[in-house]
């Protein structure tokens, strides 16, 4: 297993260009650990997540690192690769801890790694903030080191419902009249999309006509897709991560599917735009963050700024919508600085108070910790894929352009 150290042992060249001010070259190193996945089918997303650790790590250390009383402190990370395992995942969380003497965790990629490793970090009573894991089982579980900057995973597709109810209603129709079909990876997040789709359709008295599991490789959709052809649904929602993403999208181009409104996960981890093209256009997508969002903090500047930046660092994303998995993953790292500094201490138990009582504006959102560990200040928004790009359009508060309706077959 090697260790993949980050910032001072493993700077990208884009890092370089960066120069930091103050004394933060001569800041002590502050360990954060984490098992991510860098291979296996959350590889994608987990380089992404692992990508906004490193460039929140960079432009904290920019701002003179973290202040501890008279001291200060640079974030560096130590990397295992979990291989998408949930087991490996817990396996390498015990050897941070007991071998690496890592007191403080940052989380893997996606719900089923985080709730491999939670009952870990649990045990040994060590603080970790996530910010991939949105299952909202994970805060029912009573732990009191979890903590995660966003949104739980019930209110991902929740606005495509509302949508799809408000467009029934323009064409003099009851959103009871609206057919619901749901195709979703069978994982605890996932499952939880698909659990806060069917409670609001219920609640406005729709009609499930399709509740399928993506195959377990999530590389083919296509006998759903016949049954959607067959009944005819108002509102496809599809939820199997980056992969899944992909495959929806390849092919219900493919297979020529006529459904009014179509609401995926992981449209821009994806990069649906970029392999897809115009088979892209109109499909809803629902994400945590957004750059067009007015949110803004010292460190990072607006959510417009941190996309120009993390560009600059990462060129590799120049012709990308910067994915909310980034996003979320620095902001984690910044949830971090400020508890430390809260606290004045590096005692963990200090720390994991002072992450408790977070209540913070960043470029991501606002995040504020539940009793529970869930962060309750951030809403969900939900962009569409119009001529090749993001656009906010629901909710109607965030809404920076108007949703096209009905989708158009590509």
């Amino acid at each position: 297993m090697k260790t993949l150290t980050a910032l001072g042992v493993c700077l990208t060249g884009a890092f370089l260009l960066y120069s930091p001010i103050g004394n933060a070259m001569d800041c002590e190193e502050l360990t954060l650990g984490s098992a991510i996945s860098l291979t296996g089918k959350y590889a994608t997303n987990g380089v992404h997540a692992k990508n906004g650790y490193e460039f929140a790590i960079q432009k904290i250390k920019e701002h003179g690192g973290v202040k501890i009383g008279d001291k200060c402190y640079n974030f560096k990370v130590i990397y295992y690769d979990d291989e998408s395992k949930g087991d490996r995942g817990a396996t390498l969380a015990e050897r941070l801890i007991n071998q690496d003497k890592v007191q403080y965790m940052l989380g893997p990629y996606s719900s089923g790694l985080t709730k491999a490793i939670a009952p870990v970090t649990e045990k040994y009573q060590i603080p970790m903030v996530e910010a991939e894991g949105a299952s909202r089982s994970l805060f029912a579980q009573g732990y009191r080191y979890l903590f995660a900057v966003l949104s739980t995973s019930e209110q991902y597709l929740a606005s495509a419902v509302t949508l799809a109810a408000e467009k029934a209603k323009e064409m003099g129709k009851d959103p009871s009249e609206v057919k619901v079909a749901v195709a979703v990876e069978n994982d605890p997040f996932s499952l939880d999309i698909r659990a806060g789709v069917f409670e609001d359709a219920r609640k406005l008295g729709m009609q499930t006509v399709i509740d399928e599991k993506l195959p377990r490789d999530l590389s083919d959709m296509s006998a759903i897709l016949t049954k959607v052809k067959l009944l005819k649904p108002d509102l496809l929602i599809v939820s199997g991560h980056s992969k899944g993403a992909a495959t929806a999208v390849r092919q219900i181009s493919e297979q020529k599917i006529d459904v009014p409104m179509i609401a995926i996960t992981h449209c821009e981890a994806a990069d649906v735009v970029g392999n897809f093209g115009a088979a892209a256009n109109d499909i809803l997508c629902s994400t945590q963050w957004a750059e067009t969002l007015t949110y803004e903090d010292p460190i990072f500047g607006t959510a417009a700024n941190y996309e120009k930046e993390f560009k600059a660092a990462f060129p590799e994303y120049a012709e990308k919508t910067v994915p909310y998995q980034t996003a979320q993953a620095s902001a984690a790292v910044y949830v971090y600085k400020d508890a430390f500094e809260r606290a004045g201490s590096l005692d963990k138990e200090a720390v994991r108070d002072a992450i408790a009582e977070t209540d913070m504006s960043t470029f991501y959102g606002n995040i504020k910790f539940s009793t529970a560990g869930n962060n309750i200040a951030k809403p969900m928004v939900l962009r569409q894929i119009q001529d090749g790009e993001y656009n906010v359009v629901a909710p109607s508060e965030f809404a920076s352009h108007k949703v096209n309706w009905p989708r158009k077959p590509q």
